[in-house]
């Protein structure tokens, strides 16, 4: 399996993919971690996928993207954004309403 397919794989068997510096558990960079966080707030369930592991799956998401930074997030198939994106959606409450509009089961927030 080339990585192309791999990536296109992931993407599509799973509602959302984060692929990431490390993992939702113990995120090895600052923006990784901000998006962990905006989706636990959030309260869905996602796949993490550790770019660090992989120099191939690092550049191979890049130019599956066409976007040169790491984190990205893909919700039911479709490219969401990175870092800044997803925190000003989320904040604006946009990211919320994407993951509603795509059928994702999103928890109440804890407390």
């Amino acid at each position: 399996m080339s990585i192309e397919q791999f990536i296109e794989n992931e993407v599509k068997s799973n509602d959302v993919v984060l692929f990431m510096k490390g993992t939702p558990q113990f995120p090895q960079c600052g923006f990784s971690g901000q998006v962990v966080q905006i989706l636990d707030h959030v309260g869905i369930a996602y796949k993490g996928l550790n770019v660090l592991e992989s120099g191939e799956l690092r550049d191979g998401i890049k130019i599956y993207s066409n976007w040169p930074t790491i984190p990205q997030l893909y919700v039911k198939g479709e490219f969401v954004g990175g870092c800044d994106i997803v925190r000003e959606m989320f904040q604006a409450g946009e990211l919320q309403q994407l993951l509603a509009d795509k059928g994702v089961a999103v928890q109440q927030p804890a407390g």
